[in-house]
């Protein structure tokens, strides 16, 4: 894929910047246009996407559609039914001491956006978040990923036949467009990728003072207590880590499992993977490949930081490995240091849960975190450590509601959208303080001459 050139890039960010500055974007109506024009036109291109998900990483149409399309379409639809009331100016109490004015709170576009998307879904990570731009009344610059090459090329036709590219353009390249990117002033930038990117983000961002929105990963824990309902737990596991073949920023990394239960868990995630992929993994129509031969190669060198309790088969030509239960001693060994990313699920036993507990919490806040036994053991861990998010003998499922924020903590992300949270996220909440003209109380003014009685009203 060709960069896109530098001075159109300068070109198209420089129209955006006089686009905005007409406030044509801050018309309610405006935004719920461009947010129908957005629905219409994923619907019509709905085909294209899934077939170039499946060209580009083996994606089947079901899954594109449920992990993909259909989480974008939802998006949109609850942000045209509530943008009208989350832009309402609100009146908020004021103190007396103020007397008489009234405060009022006015939300705002933050202004130009900047929006780069990754590769294991590569359609709902750039969406989603221009679903908020649009919203909060932003212009967007898309930056889709160059590992998935048609999908990003089908995205960029989309765009370009719906969009005026002063308001929405797709840039496409590698990571030297991502630096000359990085190089320009937006108002906001939202980025999602490795904690190692984000780094350089946010070091690019300091130089404006630019806020970002950071959504990164880590290692995702899981637990499994003695209380836990193992066939439940093997079955949501196995899905929630060969989903998109385990590139899912919040798959569950590790699992850190009671002694006692570590033979049925192998015994019953094999009986669930065979359940949704048959006997041949590698013959599923359901199980994504690798994204390229080097994620093929690094996800594979972790086959031999432990011994194999299920899977290990790999072949390289397809950039296939199976689904691989890894049992681990070694908490030093790379693949207990780095974000898998990849179908291979280690396996840390433990006796005392106090012991999973602490391990969790000497490693980087992860992005997610699952526990599964009873639910007042679940809310205690909950209580114990902390995470992005966290679900309760479940597995990757708290994303999926649009109500509830998705982001990470420390190092696993900055910031939050879905939702109201995405309005929000490219929105400025200013504060606005109206004072009538029929009053001038004077104890404000120098030199206080009424500052005793002023004094207990603060």
């Amino acid at each position: 894929m060709n960069n896109t050139p530098h001075a159109e890039i300068i070109r198209i960010h420089t129209s955006q910047q006089e686009f905005f500055a007409t406030r044509a974007t801050y018309d309610i109506k405006f935004r719920k246009a461009m947010l129908k024009k957005l629905y219409a036109a994923l619907i019509k291109w709905e085909k294209p996407l899934c077939e170039a998900l499946y060209q580009d990483l083996h994606k089947s149409y079901e899954e594109a559609f449920l992990t993909e399309i259909s989480i974008v379409l939802g998006e949109i639809k609850k942000h045209i039914k509530h943008v009208s009331s989350w832009s309402k100016k609100r009146y908020v109490n004021t103190p007396l001491k103020l007397f008489p004015s009234s405060t009022y709170l006015v939300q705002e576009p933050l202004g130009n956006s900047l929006i780069i998307a990754p590769w294991n879904y590569p359609v709902q990570l750039l969406l989603n978040p221009l679903v908020g731009a649009i919203s909060a009344g932003c212009t967007a610059i898309l930056k889709p990923s160059p590992y998935v090459e048609n999908v990003s090329t089908v995205l960029e036709k989309m765009i370009k036949e719906t969009f005026d590219e002063s308001y929405i353009a797709v840039v496409q390249g590698n990571r030297e467009v991502n630096s000359q990117l990085l190089d320009l002033k937006f108002d906001t930038i939202f980025f999602t990728g490795s904690p190692s990117l984000g780094r350089t983000v946010m070091t690019a961002a300091a130089k404006y003072l630019t806020p970002v929105v950071l959504e990164l990963g880590g290692k995702s824990p899981c637990i499994i207590d003695e209380t836990a309902d193992i066939e439940l737990a093997a079955r949501r596991i196995s899905w929630g880590k060969t989903l998109n073949s385990g590139q899912t920023c919040i798959a569950p990394d590790y699992v850190l499992i009671h002694k006692s239960l570590t033979e049925e868990f192998v015994k019953r995630f094999k009986t669930n993977l065979t359940k949704m992929h048959g006997e041949n993994v590698q013959n599923s129509s359901h199980y994504v490949r690798m994204i390229n031969t080097k994620e093929f190669n690094r996800v594979s060198s972790y086959l031999k930081d432990g011994e194999i309790l299920l899977g290990g088969k790999t072949d390289e030509q397809e950039r296939f490995i199976e689904p691989t239960l890894l049992k681990v001693t070694n908490l030093d060994s790379p693949v207990m240091n780095n974000e898998i990313f990849g179908p291979v699920l280690p396996i840390i036993e433990f006796e005392d849960k106090k012991e999973a507990l602490e391990l969790v919490n000497k490693r980087p806040k992860p992005l997610a975190f699952y526990y599964f036994g009873e639910k007042k053991n679940g809310w205690e861990a909950i209580r114990k450590c902390t995470s992005g998010g966290a679900c309760l003998n479940d597995t990757i499922m708290h994303i999926a509601n649009e109500n509830s924020p998705f982001g990470g903590v420390g190092n696993s992300g900055l910031g939050c959208y879905h939702g109201k949270d995405s309005f929000t996220a490219f929105s400025h909440k200013r504060t606005v303080l109206y004072t009538p003209t029929w009053l001038d109380v004077p104890f404000r003014y120098m030199p206080y001459s009424l500052f005793k009685y002023i004094k207990f009203l603060l």
